[in-house]
């Protein structure tokens, strides 16, 4: 699916999360939206991502987040890429937002 098509796609979540005011809210919704396993899934390719940007090697990064080396290549790939996601959303959790 294309960028724009998948955007689409995801449009109501995304204004959804845009206007959510508190870290419960968005807690809560993500209890509702997505099983326990997604949530974890959701947050340890955060957690690679993080490390990535920390210079730390696939091998540990496999042993501390139990994410396989093909999952921490396709976080690096988007952590590297023109899309910067990822490097938003560590700037925002170092306070560099």
């Amino acid at each position: 699916m294309k960028k724009n098509e998948l955007e689409y796609e995801l449009e109501d979540i995304i204004l959804v999360l845009s206007k959510i005011d508190s870290k419960d809210r968005i807690f809560d919704l993500f209890l509702d939206l997505m099983t326990e396993k997604e949530m974890l899934e959701f947050s340890r390719r955060l957690e690679v991502a993080k490390m990535l940007d920390d210079s730390i090697s696939y091998s540990r990064i496999e042993k501390k987040t139990w994410m396989s080396s093909t999952t921490i290549a396709k976080v690096s790939k988007a952590l590297n890429s023109d899309n910067f996601g990822y490097k938003h959303a560590i700037n925002i959790l170092s306070g560099n937002s």
